[in-house]
C-alpha cells in the first residue's frame, strides 16, 4: 500500500479533540487522524457489501445503541449447534449438507463477532472505556 501526503488546516477546536484524544490512547495526533479517517471511510472491497453495510450503519447510532451491539451475542442455541458440528467433524466428519449447514452458521457467528469488534473500536474512539465489565456480568 502506498502512502500519500495530505495536509489539513482545520479549526483549533479540532485539532484539540484530536490531540486529546490521540494523547489517551499514546498515539501521535496524525496516527490519529488516520485512525479517524480509516474508521470513517472504510475500504468497500475489504468487506462483503452485507457485512460493509452492518458495520457502515453503526457510525450512525448513538452511544447506548453501540453498547448494545457490542454486547451482542450468537444465540445459545446457534452456538451449542455449531459446537455439535466441530465434535461430530472431529469424531466422523460432515456430510455435505452438515458442512453447508456449518458454513452457513459459521458465516453467522464472523457477522457477530465482526460487527460486536466493529462496535467496540467506535466506542472506544468516540473515548468510551470497553474494557469494563458487561452488563449483568
Amino acid at each position: 500500500m502506498s502512502i500519500q501526503t495530505l495536509t489539513l488546516n482545520i479549526p483549533e477546536a479540532l485539532y484539540a479533540q484530536l490531540r486529546q484524544r490521540a494523547e489517551r490512547a499514546n498515539r501521535t495526533a496524525e496516527e490519529e487522524a488516520v485512525g479517524v479517517l480509516a474508521a470513517a471511510l472504510p475500504i468497500p472491497e475489504a468487506l462483503p457489501a452485507d457485512l460493509a453495510e452492518a458495520v457502515a450503519v453503526l457510525s450512525l447510532l448513538d452511544d447506548e445503541a453501540i453498547w448494545r451491539v457490542a454486547r451482542n451475542r450468537l444465540g445459545t442455541e446457534v452456538s451449542a449447534e455449531i459446537e455439535d458440528f466441530h465434535l461430530k467433524r472431529q469424531r466422523e466428519g460432515l456430510s455435505e449438507a452438515e458442512n453447508q449447514t456449518l458454513s452457513v452458521l459459521m458465516r453467522q457467528y464472523e457477522r457477530v463477532m465482526l460487527v460486536r469488534a466493529q462496535a467496540a473500536a467506535l466506542l472506544k474512539q468516540r473515548g468510551h472505556d470497553v474494557a469494563e465489565k458487561e452488563e449483568g456480568a
